[in-house]
């Protein structure tokens, strides 16, 4: 077991890394701690096609567990909704979502020796990864989720009409809950002298190499994020105590707990704190939440930090009456989840869960279960759950023209008969 000293309910750092990573590893072993949460039949997937089960995986992700995976493209990989439910979300079985072709394998030929430019600060410098390694040590456990996780429940909300929402249809698997390693960003700006006056916010730039002729700022994956994140931003080296694979932004990553997977820079390059968010397509213009018929732009809020979501992951198909263990994961966004209730009748009355496994901080996932008598007929399995502030997740969320940030409890019902 995890022993809970090496957590704080308000600190989502580990201050015990190698024993939280021996933790981690006990988890992806292992599967959920405290708990046995058993996986039953084929997962129900929106979106998962028979053809996307049978698409094998693109070469740079090769190395996946091809039966956790439904691949909608070369970058766009999900998890199916029975491998969502570990306290640790094996690397094996992380959805991908990249926004630029995968770069190839020089990325990570020389992980020690890759370079970070770092700006507006007091003294600008280019820090080897080497040289972040010597200044400083944390792991963070969090959920890392696409912004369009939930996507397919909006679109499926619109079948029929005149409207639509373009993008790919994920279901629940664009999410994941990992454990990052690397430095306190906060830490690198105080060594390099701190930030210069007026920075309001933390802008961070991929590595990505852009094909000639095409205009950078149309391409380019950057984004900013308020300042006020500065206690909690990583750059991190490693995932899940191995070093950051290729496909999930080796050799570096920006990592910023509680915001949308995009904000999650891979393959940084260069960071500099600004005074303005960066005018590059993805953010001024993309990953905007604005009404449909509407275009993204900065006057609307950007993707930022996540809301308070859960769903089942078991059961999920037909079986027998009797005790049944209804389970699942829930999450709060930039609050630790408080509370989570489940409805067997598709929301008519709901009885609280309770958490099993350990509490990884307030930014990570917790799973939860309830253990009921159930007598043959049909049930609609949801959750709902509430974050530390006391926001519980809507019925349905408002439709936005991007189909960003689905956290409803109805859509992800899972209905099952017992005999």
């Amino acid at each position: 077991m995890i022993d809970e000293k090496w957590l704080s309910d308000n600190d989502p750092v580990c201050s015990n890394r190698r024993g939280f990573l021996r933790g981690v590893a006990a988890v992806t072993a292992g599967g959920a701690l405290g708990v046995s949460i058993p996986l039953q039949g084929a997962d129900i997937v929106a979106g998962a096609s028979a053809q996307e089960a049978a698409t094998p995986l693109p070469e740079y992700v090769k190395w996946k567990n091809p039966d956790s995976m439904i691949v909608h493209s070369d970058q766009t990989l999900e998890t199916r909704r029975a491998y969502t439910g570990s306290v640790i979300t094996p690397e094996e079985q992380l959805y991908v979502r990249n926004n630029i072709k995968a770069p190839d394998d020089s990325f990570i030929a020389d992980r020690d020796g890759w370079k970070l430019e770092i700006t507006g600060v007091k003294s600008p410098t280019v820090l080897s990864v080497a040289e972040l390694k010597t200044m400083g040590l944390t792991t963070v456990a969090m959920v890392l989720q696409c912004s369009g996780n939930g996507r397919a429940y909006f679109q499926e909300k619109l079948k029929g009409t005149d409207k639509a929402i373009k993008g790919t249809s994920w279901a629940l698997g664009a999410a994941g809950c990992v454990a990052w390693t690397g430095v306190p960003l906060k830490t690198v700006i105080e060594a390099v002298g701190g930030a210069s006056p007026g920075a309001k916010f933390i802008t961070g730039t991929g590595g990505e190499k852009i094909p000639a002729g095409l205009n950078p700022k149309d391409i380019i994956v950057e984004r900013s994020v308020p300042i006020s994140n500065l206690d909690t931003v990583l750059l991190a080296w490693e995932l899940n105590g191995k070093p950051i694979s290729l496909a999930h932004g080796g050799p570096l990553r920006m990592i910023v707990p509680g915001y949308a997977g995009v904000n999650n820079v891979k393959y940084v390059a260069k960071l500099s704190l600004t005074d303005t968010e960066t005018d590059a397509k993805i953010q001024k213009t993309r990953y905007r939440v604005h009404d449909m018929g509407t275009e993204g732009s900065a006057d609307v809020p950007s993707v930022w930090a996540m809301d308070v979501k859960s769903w089942v992951t078991s059961p999920l198909s037909d079986g027998k009456a009797g005790r049944v263990t209804v389970a699942g994961v829930a999450f709060g966004g930039m609050n630790a989840v408080q509370e989570v209730e489940i409805s067997t009748d598709g929301g008519k009355n709901w009885h609280k869960a309770d958490f099993v496994g350990p509490d990884l901080g307030r930014f990570a996932w917790r799973q939860f279960a309830l253990s009921t008598e159930l007598e043959p007929g049909s049930y609609t399995l949801v959750s709902r759950a509430t974050d530390a502030t006391g926001k519980t997740q809507p019925e349905e969320p408002e439709l936005n023209a991007g189909g960003y940030s689905h956290n409803g409890w109805l859509a992800p019902g899972v209905k099952i008969s017992l005999a």
